[in-house]
């Protein structure tokens, strides 16, 4: 009998979707996920709703973590009730070993109730790479009641410290939690009487990197010289219009106006962490094929969100572009396509349905998302689980992708300021409003009124942000 397959989750933070060099950017090295992508199926429209917080990545992990879409997660996602089964939960149930390492931004609680075990465990949004205030597993689920604020250890007291389970000083994140995935790959037994003698595992490596504060090893920095990066098509030095976030943190990391320097030495940087992050995954995966695990895991690499980085004048994610709601998805191991690619559009919530189908775990209750496990196979192109995607942010933006064509109203401080419609097929880099040429005012009002539809049926309405948004808009 073929032994249950494993998995291994590997989960970056504010990776834009084109940022993989199997996957078409030449100016970026990612050698062991383009290693990865040409083992298995990558998917090029991989999605996030958006988000209902300007940490967008919170809702983001809640969504994934619990299969629900964003306004039927709890609050903005900070955590996840328990009548919300979550994904690592589901799998222990079905016999895994669930381990957790990283970034967890959805609650202790939850944390717990997903992994049986855990190690280097992050309860935050961001911290400093080099100096991560990381927990051990504490099986009783206590950890402290707040992030604890660790400081250099150079300049530390006992007292200072007494509330840090251990500083990682020293040791950039994206290795801590590499090594912590490492040492959990080591400690599995791969005895091989039979195929269940051992039982599989779930493992869940959640990254901080690429956030910001982008710093890294300076061999990675070396391998980007900023005035060699070329801006995308849709660089401003600003953005056309106030779309009510143009003041959130992220926006300020870089001037006003943007200019080409600045915006090349971010987008190095950028690129520099996602060299040092590939390093990293490299190592996990060498691991897995040094130890014989490779066979028998399914390796799934996905990020929580996109970023700006001087897209239209932004340098954040808090928006509706392509930029910030693309993510990258590539899922490779056994029973999956080998060098797929496929183009139909998923919601990164879609995986926990996805991941239960390919085991045959029964997909909980509380899980809206919609499988796509038949796209993995070798004869799955076309097969689509959505023709049509809905995105929002708090109760600024809503948009809707239909036909090739998306969507995007705004509304700012209680009026509904801006419309915009692409053609993304011509014009993916979404340049070209044409919500105000007269060859497309019955589009306009088709995808006006779909999006009121999707609303309902997503429940938006019912939530403070889609109220808010929904009564400045009269369409």
């Amino acid at each position: 009998m073929k032994k249950t397959p494993n998995f291994l989750f590997l989960f970056t933070d504010d990776q834009r979707f084109d940022t993989i060099g199997a996957l078409g950017n030449s100016r970026i090295s990612t050698p062991n996920i383009d290693r990865l992508a040409s083992h298995g199926v990558s998917f090029t429209h991989a999605h996030i709703p958006g988000g209902t917080s300007p940490a967008v990545c919170m809702p983001s992990r809640a969504m994934l973590h619990s299969g629900r879409s964003l306004f039927r997660i709890e609050g903005a996602g900070a955590s996840i009730p328990e009548e919300h089964a979550t994904m690592g939960e589901v799998f222990g149930a079905a016999g895994y070993r669930t381990f957790g390492t990283g970034k967890w931004h959805n609650g202790r609680a939850a944390f717990n109730r997903s992994f049986s075990e855990g190690d280097e465990i992050f309860f935050g949004g961001m911290t400093d790479h080099w100096n991560v205030p990381a927990y051990r597993y504490d099986p009783t689920g206590a950890y402290d009641a707040t992030l604890p604020v660790c400081p250099d250890p150079a300049r530390s007291n006992e007292v200072a410290l007494r509330n840090c389970d251990h500083i990682s000083s020293g040791t950039h994140s994206t290795d801590l939690i590499a090594n912590a995935a490492v040492r959990f790959l080591e400690s599995v037994d791969t005895c091989h009487g039979g195929a269940d003698s051992v039982p599989p595992f779930f493992a869940y490596v959640s990254f901080l990197a690429p956030h910001d504060p982008r710093t890294m090893p300076e061999e990675f920095l070396l391998l980007y010289e900023p005035d060699d990066i070329e801006l995308p098509p849709n660089f401003a030095a600003g953005h056309p219009f106030d779309n009510g976030e143009l003041h959130v943190r992220d926006e300020m990391l870089a001037g006003f106006p943007r200019t080409h320097a600045e915006t090349r030495r971010h987008i190095a940087e950028y690129y520099a962490m996602i060299s040092h992050l590939d390093a990293a995954i490299g190592r996990i995966l060498d691991t897995l094929e040094r130890r014989g695990l490779a066979e028998d895991t399914i390796v799934v690499l996905a990020g929580d969100n996109g970023l700006a980085l001087g897209q239209h004048g932004l340098f954040g994610k808090q928006s509706c572009y392509e930029h910030s709601l693309r993510v990258p998805l590539v899922i490779a191991g056994p029973g999956i396509a080998s060098g797929a690619r496929r183009t139909e559009p998923v919601y990164l919530f879609d995986i926990f349905p996805s991941l239960c189908d390919l085991v045959d775990i029964s997909i909980p209750g509380s899980v809206e998302g919609r499988s796509f496990a038949p796209l993995l196979a070798e004869d799955g192109v076309g097969y689509r689980t959505r023709e049509e995607l809905y995105f929002a942010y708090t109760d600024k933006h809503r948009a809707i992708e239909s036909g090739g064509y998306k969507l995007i109203e705004y509304v700012v401080s209680g009026s509904h300021v801006m419309s915009q419609l692409f053609h993304l097929d011509s014009d993916p880099w979404e340049t070209r409003n044409l919500a105000g040429e007269e060859s497309h005012t019955e589009l306009l009002a088709r995808l006006r009124k779909r999006m009121t539809s999707l609303r309902d049926e997503w429940g938006d309405l019912r939530t403070e942000w889609g109220a808010a948004f929904w009564e400045a808009v009269s369409f």
